[in-house]
């Protein structure tokens, strides 16, 4: 692996959806998360995160040193298992020393682990705590958006039961929730300190970038709608510590409306970097 990142980064991530559902609420009967108060739309950093997980499982094809931690029915002592068995564990005498060799083991093969950290202090196979260099928060949609209900049929049904009540008609209602049309901005942060501890490294960082650019083209269902990524904004400080706050970073991205007419499309709208308009998907921007 390279060594570990030396820089700080913050960046502004932009990406939209069209009649789908983004990031439903199962509290909700999977509405699309919305802030009560203002309208707006959410997607939660799980969610992004998970997408990202999944892109580097498709990509990586779970091969160490790029094995995904948390994915599809994984029982996680199970996988920490596989740090117990590793000789540099087995060997260790003290409890305590078990716990941090299994956890070098884990950051060092698992790339979630390794860039978001993780809770591993588990009874069995403890390997105790991570905490990640890569940070997200809830992406929120730059205006207000409109949840609908749409009524659809299935023609067919699950049993005879449901056949012999309906005398032969076999139709199955169900509901669908979509947002027409969403442009959603997210912030995130890359600390170099933390990925000292966890070795997270320039391999895994370009592997992060890439996955915010393409994730969504090998996640697309009926019920997502179309996603797109649309920009990245990337703020490079010149050190560990960087070199300004990443508030003052975020207001200098900044976007206004191509049009009074409700925003249907991204071509309705216009990202801007201190004023001037973004064309690039990624941008990189040197903070000193």
């Amino acid at each position: 692996m390279n060594n570990p990142i030396a820089k700080r980064y913050d960046f502004v991530y932009f990406f939209d959806v069209q009649d789908g559902n983004p990031n439903g609420d199962p509290d909700a009967g999977n509405l699309p998360r919305i802030d009560a108060e203002t309208g707006m739309g959410l997607v939660t950093d799980v969610c992004l995160k998970r997408k990202v997980r999944n892109y580097v499982q498709l990509v990586k094809s779970c091969e160490k040193p790029f094995d995904i931690y948390v994915k599809e029915k994984a029982v996680l002592a199970r996988t920490q298992g596989e740090a117990y068995a590793d000789a540099s564990v087995v060997n260790e005498e003290k409890p305590g020393d078990k716990v941090e060799k299994g956890r070098a083991f884990m950051c060092a093969n698992f790339y979630d682990i390794r860039t978001f950290g993780a809770v591993m202090s588990l009874k069995t196979n403890n390997c105790g705590q991570v905490r990640g260099p890569i940070q997200l928060v809830f992406a929120r949609s730059v205006e207000p958006v409109v949840t609908l209900e749409h009524s659809i049929t299935r023609m067919a049904v699950a049993t005879e039961a449901e056949a012999e009540k309906q005398e032969g008609d076999n139709r199955t209602m169900g509901r669908k929730y979509t947002i027409p049309y969403g442009l959603y901005r997210a912030h995130g942060f890359v600390s170099a300190h933390l990925a000292a501890q966890t070795g997270f490294g320039q391999e895994d960082l370009e592997l992060f970038w890439k996955a915010l650019e393409e994730m969504f083209e090998h996640d697309h269902s009926a019920a997502r709608g179309l996603m797109s990524a649309r920009r990245l904004v990337i703020f490079e400080h010149g050190t560990a510590l960087g070199n300004k706050p990443a508030h003052e970073l975020f207001e200098r991205v900044t976007w206004k409306r191509k049009s009074a007419e409700p925003a249907r499309a991204f071509s309705d709208y216009e990202i801007l970097l201190d004023g001037v308009a973004l064309d690039e998907t990624r941008k990189v921007v040197p903070v000193s």
